[in-house]
Protein backbone atom coordinates (compact mmCIF):
# COMPACT_ATOMS: atom_id res chain seq x y z
CA UNK A 1 0.00 0.00 0.00
CA UNK A 2 1.50 3.21 -1.20
CA UNK A 3 1.86 5.99 1.98
CA UNK A 4 0.65 9.54 0.90
CA UNK A 5 1.12 12.30 3.44
CA UNK A 6 -0.17 15.87 3.33
CA UNK A 7 1.16 18.02 6.08
CA UNK A 8 -1.23 20.66 7.07
CA UNK A 9 -1.41 23.64 9.65
CA UNK A 10 -3.41 26.24 11.16
CA UNK A 11 -4.39 28.82 8.37
CA UNK A 12 -3.55 26.61 5.18
CA UNK A 13 -5.36 26.97 2.22
CA UNK A 14 -7.69 24.35 1.82
CA UNK A 15 -8.09 23.89 -2.11
CA UNK A 16 -3.59 23.13 -1.67
CA UNK A 17 -4.81 20.21 -0.23
CA UNK A 18 -8.28 19.44 -1.05
CA UNK A 19 -7.89 19.38 -4.84
CA UNK A 20 -4.81 17.48 -4.66
CA UNK A 21 -6.28 14.93 -2.00
CA UNK A 22 -9.51 14.36 -4.53
CA UNK A 23 -6.64 13.18 -7.23
CA UNK A 24 -4.23 11.02 -5.11
CA UNK A 25 -6.87 9.33 -3.10
CA UNK A 26 -8.30 8.15 -6.21
CA UNK A 27 -4.90 6.15 -6.84
CA UNK A 28 -4.75 2.22 -6.37
CA UNK A 29 -3.38 0.94 -3.41
CA UNK A 30 -2.98 4.03 -2.03
CA UNK A 31 -3.75 5.90 1.30
CA UNK A 32 -3.62 9.22 1.88
CA UNK A 33 -2.83 10.71 5.39
CA UNK A 34 -3.83 14.21 6.94
CA UNK A 35 -0.63 15.17 8.85
CA UNK A 36 -0.45 17.82 11.68
CA UNK A 37 1.15 18.49 15.05
CA UNK A 38 -2.04 16.73 17.08
CA UNK A 39 -5.12 15.63 16.17
CA UNK A 40 -7.30 19.08 16.99
CA UNK A 41 -8.91 20.18 13.93
CA UNK A 42 -7.39 22.53 11.89
CA UNK A 43 -8.88 25.67 11.01
CA UNK A 44 -7.85 27.19 7.42
CA UNK A 45 -7.10 30.81 6.44
CA UNK A 46 -10.83 30.80 5.39
CA UNK A 47 -12.63 29.40 8.79
CA UNK A 48 -13.19 25.54 7.36
CA UNK A 49 -11.88 23.20 9.88
CA UNK A 50 -10.09 19.97 8.58
CA UNK A 51 -9.67 17.00 11.16
CA UNK A 52 -5.82 15.40 10.41
CA UNK A 53 -5.43 11.81 10.71
CA UNK A 54 -2.08 11.27 11.81
CA UNK A 55 0.48 12.96 14.05
CA UNK A 56 4.37 13.87 13.50
CA UNK A 57 4.60 10.92 16.01
CA UNK A 58 1.84 8.35 14.70
CA UNK A 59 2.81 8.74 10.65
CA UNK A 60 4.18 6.01 9.01
CA UNK A 61 6.69 6.31 6.38
CA UNK A 62 5.80 7.84 4.01
CA UNK A 63 6.31 7.25 -0.02
CA UNK A 64 5.31 10.68 -1.02
CA UNK A 65 5.34 13.73 0.91
CA UNK A 66 3.25 17.02 0.48
CA UNK A 67 3.49 19.97 2.05
CA UNK A 68 0.53 22.60 1.46
CA UNK A 69 0.33 26.16 1.65
CA UNK A 70 -1.23 29.54 3.05
CA UNK A 71 -0.51 32.04 5.30
CA UNK A 72 0.16 29.50 8.32
CA UNK A 73 3.14 28.66 6.52
CA UNK A 74 5.12 31.48 7.78
CA UNK A 75 4.57 29.92 11.41
CA UNK A 76 6.00 26.55 9.74
CA UNK A 77 8.96 27.81 8.33
CA UNK A 78 10.79 27.76 11.73
CA UNK A 79 8.43 25.15 13.37
CA UNK A 80 11.61 22.72 14.44
CA UNK A 81 8.83 19.94 15.14
CA UNK A 82 7.03 20.25 11.63
CA UNK A 83 10.77 20.68 9.68
CA UNK A 84 11.97 17.93 11.53
CA UNK A 85 9.71 15.55 10.56
CA UNK A 86 9.62 16.74 7.01
CA UNK A 87 13.17 15.79 6.81
CA UNK A 88 12.64 13.02 8.21
CA UNK A 89 9.97 11.63 5.80
CA UNK A 90 11.87 13.13 2.91
CA UNK A 91 15.01 10.83 3.59
CA UNK A 92 13.06 7.87 2.61
CA UNK A 93 10.30 9.31 0.76
CA UNK A 94 10.15 8.42 -2.90
CA UNK A 95 8.52 11.77 -3.62
CA UNK A 96 9.14 15.22 -2.04
CA UNK A 97 6.42 17.12 -2.74
CA UNK A 98 4.80 20.56 -2.38
CA UNK A 99 1.46 22.77 -3.58
CA UNK A 100 1.45 26.63 -3.24
CA UNK A 101 3.93 28.26 -0.64
CA UNK A 102 4.35 25.08 0.95
CA UNK A 103 7.48 25.11 -1.55
CA UNK A 104 8.68 27.49 1.08
CA UNK A 105 8.28 25.15 3.80
CA UNK A 106 10.14 22.42 1.88
CA UNK A 107 12.95 25.28 1.49
CA UNK A 108 13.14 26.37 5.10
CA UNK A 109 13.53 22.30 6.03
CA UNK A 110 16.87 22.85 3.43
CA UNK A 111 14.93 20.06 0.77
CA UNK A 112 15.23 22.32 -2.22
CA UNK A 113 19.04 23.63 -2.65
CA UNK A 114 19.73 23.58 -5.78
CA UNK A 115 16.68 22.23 -7.26
CA UNK A 116 13.88 24.12 -9.51
CA UNK A 117 11.03 24.72 -8.04
CA UNK A 118 7.60 26.41 -8.29
CA UNK A 119 5.33 28.29 -5.69
CA UNK A 120 2.68 30.91 -5.81
CA UNK A 121 3.38 33.46 -8.37
CA UNK A 122 3.50 36.55 -5.56
CA UNK A 123 6.10 34.21 -4.10
CA UNK A 124 8.37 32.76 -5.98
CA UNK A 125 11.07 35.56 -5.65
CA UNK A 126 10.93 34.28 -1.85
CA UNK A 127 12.45 30.40 -2.88
CA UNK A 128 15.79 32.01 -3.96
CA UNK A 129 17.03 33.05 -0.28
CA UNK A 130 16.14 29.53 0.40
CA UNK A 131 18.84 27.91 -2.42
CA UNK A 132 15.98 26.86 -4.58
CA UNK A 133 15.98 27.98 -8.34
CA UNK A 134 12.44 29.29 -8.67
CA UNK A 135 10.74 28.59 -12.02
CA UNK A 136 7.36 30.71 -12.78
CA UNK A 137 5.29 27.20 -14.49
CA UNK A 138 2.53 25.64 -13.18
CA UNK A 139 4.06 22.45 -12.20
CA UNK A 140 8.50 21.67 -11.85
CA UNK A 141 9.48 18.60 -11.62
CA UNK A 142 13.50 17.99 -10.53
CA UNK A 143 14.38 14.66 -9.63
CA UNK A 144 12.13 13.49 -6.94
CA UNK A 145 11.06 16.81 -6.36
CA UNK A 146 7.55 18.04 -7.47
CA UNK A 147 5.76 21.20 -6.77
CA UNK A 148 2.97 23.45 -8.30
CA UNK A 149 2.58 26.66 -7.94
CA UNK A 150 -0.84 28.17 -6.43
CA UNK A 151 -3.51 26.89 -4.76
CA UNK A 152 -5.44 25.79 -8.42
CA UNK A 153 -2.44 24.32 -9.29
CA UNK A 154 -2.76 21.87 -6.93
CA UNK A 155 -4.99 19.65 -9.46
CA UNK A 156 -2.24 20.10 -12.27
CA UNK A 157 0.18 18.58 -9.87
CA UNK A 158 -1.31 16.16 -9.18
CA UNK A 159 -2.42 14.63 -12.31
CA UNK A 160 1.05 14.92 -13.01
CA UNK A 161 2.05 13.32 -9.85
CA UNK A 162 -0.04 11.02 -10.59
CA UNK A 163 1.17 9.46 -13.84
CA UNK A 164 4.36 9.89 -12.56
CA UNK A 165 3.13 7.16 -9.63
CA UNK A 166 0.77 4.85 -11.69
CA UNK A 167 1.45 6.08 -15.37
CA UNK A 168 -0.48 8.23 -17.58
CA UNK A 169 -3.05 5.84 -18.01
CA UNK A 170 -4.83 5.86 -14.69
CA UNK A 171 -4.05 9.80 -14.51
CA UNK A 172 -6.06 10.44 -17.14
CA UNK A 173 -8.88 8.47 -15.93
CA UNK A 174 -8.57 10.26 -12.97
CA UNK A 175 -9.05 13.59 -14.53
CA UNK A 176 -12.16 12.40 -16.52
CA UNK A 177 -13.74 11.08 -13.18
CA UNK A 178 -13.24 14.24 -11.36
CA UNK A 179 -14.32 15.95 -14.86
CA UNK A 180 -11.40 18.53 -14.65
CA UNK A 181 -11.88 20.77 -18.32
CA UNK A 182 -10.83 24.05 -16.78
CA UNK A 183 -12.72 26.98 -18.22
CA UNK A 184 -12.42 30.22 -16.46
CA UNK A 185 -15.06 32.47 -16.98
CA UNK A 186 -12.28 35.14 -16.87
CA UNK A 187 -8.57 35.31 -18.69
CA UNK A 188 -7.15 36.43 -15.49
CA UNK A 189 -5.95 34.05 -13.31
CA UNK A 190 -2.01 34.56 -13.89
CA UNK A 191 -0.08 37.38 -13.41
CA UNK A 192 0.72 36.94 -17.07
CA UNK A 193 -2.72 37.44 -18.16
CA UNK A 194 -4.51 38.94 -16.34
CA UNK A 195 -4.65 43.24 -16.54
CA UNK A 196 -1.55 45.09 -14.85
CA UNK A 197 -3.71 47.29 -13.00
CA UNK A 198 -5.59 44.51 -11.41
CA UNK A 199 -2.25 42.32 -10.41
CA UNK A 200 -0.98 46.01 -9.17
CA UNK A 201 -3.93 46.08 -6.76
CA UNK A 202 -3.76 42.68 -5.64
CA UNK A 203 -0.12 43.02 -5.10
CA UNK A 204 -0.90 46.15 -3.12
CA UNK A 205 -3.08 44.93 -1.04
CA UNK A 206 -1.04 41.05 -0.16
CA UNK A 207 2.28 43.40 0.51
CA UNK A 208 2.51 43.28 4.04
CA UNK A 209 2.11 39.60 4.06
CA UNK A 210 4.70 38.86 1.29
CA UNK A 211 7.15 41.10 2.90
CA UNK A 212 6.76 38.87 6.07
CA UNK A 213 7.34 36.21 3.66
CA UNK A 214 10.59 38.32 2.72
CA UNK A 215 11.80 38.79 6.00
CA UNK A 216 11.14 35.02 7.11
CA UNK A 217 13.22 33.61 3.81
CA UNK A 218 16.21 35.67 4.66
CA UNK A 219 16.35 34.60 7.85
CA UNK A 220 15.79 31.24 7.47
CA UNK A 221 18.21 31.07 4.32
CA UNK A 222 20.63 32.83 6.86
CA UNK A 223 20.69 30.04 8.91
CA UNK A 224 20.49 27.29 6.13
CA UNK A 225 24.14 28.93 5.12
CA UNK A 226 22.58 30.01 1.53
Amino acid sequence: MRQIGMLIFPRMTQLDMTGPYEVLARLPNSTVHLVARTLDPVTTDRGLQIVPTATYETCPPLDVIMVTGGPGQQDLMEDEAALGFLRKQAANAKYVTSVCTGTLVLGAAGLLKGRRATSHWNALEHLKPLGAIPVAEKVVVDGNIVTGAGVTSGIDFALKLAAILEGEQTAREIQLQIEYDPEPPFNSGSPKTAARDLVERLRARIAPLNEARKATAARVGKKLGV
